[in-house]
């Protein structure tokens, strides 16, 4: 196992900037879940650390040591892709395998090796099948395996899980994340899904256009966002936000007016997040009032957006027994679960 330092790194092609200078540490046994829309750098920040993307300025340290300039081999690092990157001509035992092919093991002791891994993986009985005899879970594990073979200090996972079904991406999330507590090795894992994101990382690191948003856990990155895109690009449904204007130590927002005191100018205008889960269909009066336009079923909740005054709101209502669309409702909040932002989008404590 081994501690990652990303410190001022920066990749340019040309004189294109596309990661500007961004520094991170990764600690010992960490799951640390790179997340972002497509384009924003994870997955080149995650190839530069692996060794396949060359490094325009600052520094990777993976351990006690400097890597910039090793090749991929010599970094003890194993790296999982997103298209399994098996052999189809050999079987499981030989694509896991394939990994020790410059280890000075002896055949018994890289056999041993295989067998351990596939126990861990319960792939046990598949070793002598080749890839197309296998479901695309099985696969991914092949090559988590073919990874876990070489007993890396680092695992880099570049979006395993894109290529499987939704059923299949649950099951697999929880493979991996069992894997790491019981191997405790450290992970950089990408990904575009904020679920996965969620579900399996220690720490989150949020990246937009190059640059890191945010880093912090889970619950942190949920329930404090940094900005206006780290609070809209964490959790399903998206925040709600509304424009409102703080003055006289009172927030005016959608016609209702909210006691706060906030480290803004009087006057100053903000944005407010509230998110789906905070804000509730009531039959009684509350913060807000409008009218359902279209009603989203998910079982045991029901999602209702509510056009109050021409701005939808996505709220939670009771899955038995959901208002109609076109009724009229309140919703409920409790104000200490609002998020306030100021103009630039990042957000006021």
């Amino acid at each position: 196992m081994a501690t990652v330092s990303l410190r001022n790194l920066v990749k340019a092609y040309g004189k294109t900037e596309v990661l500007h200078a961004i520094s991170l540490d990764v600690a010992d046994g960490e799951f640390v879940v790179f997340v972002g829309p497509s384009g924003c750098g994870k997955s080149t920040t995650l190839r530069m650390i692996a060794g396949l993307e060359e490094v325009s300025a600052g520094e990777i340290w993976i351990g006690d040591r400097a890597v910039n300039h090793l090749e991929p081999k010599d970094r003890n690092i194993a790296m999982v892709f997103q298209n399994y990157a098996i052999y189809p001509h050999m079987t499981v035992r030989k694509n896991i395998g394939f990994g020790l092919r410059t280890s000075k093991l002896s055949k018994p002791d890289r056999n041993r090796r295989i067998d351990e891994v596939a126990a861990i993986l319960s792939m046990t009985d598949y070793l002598e099948r080749k890839p197309a005899q296998l479901s695309g879970g099985q696969r991914q594990r092949v090559a988590i395996g073919r990874a876990m073979v070489r007993d890396p200090a680092v695992f880099l996972f570049d979006e395993p899980l894109s290529n499987l079904d939704a059923q299949l991406r649950t099951q697999m999330r929880l493979e991996i994340k069992k894997l790491h507590q019981r191997v405790g090795t450290t992970v950089i894992f990408v990904t575009h899904d904020q679920v996965e994101a969620m579900t399996m990382a220690d720490r989150i690191v949020i990246m937009k256009d190059g640059s890191i948003q945010q880093v912090g856990t889970p619950a942190e990155v949920f329930h404090q966002p940094a900005n206006i895109f780290v609070a809209q690009f964490i959790g399903a449904p998206s925040m709600n936000m509304l424009p409102a204007r703080y003055a006289g130590g009172q927030i005016s927002v959608a016609g209702q007016s909210i006691k706060a005191t906030l480290p803004l100018p009087d006057g100053s205008d903000l944005t407010v997040g509230i998110r789906p889960d905070d804000l509730l269909v009531s039959a009684e009066p509350a913060l807000f009032a409008g009218i359902v336009s279209v009603l989203e079923p998910l079982g045991s909740e029901t999602l209702a957006h509510i056009d109050i005054g021409g701005r939808d709101l996505i709220a939670t209502a009771d899955g038995r027994s959901p208002p109609a669309v076109g009724a009229r409702v309140h919703l409920a909040a409790d104000t200490a679960n609002l998020h306030f932002f100021a103009p630039t989008g990042e957000a006021v404590r």
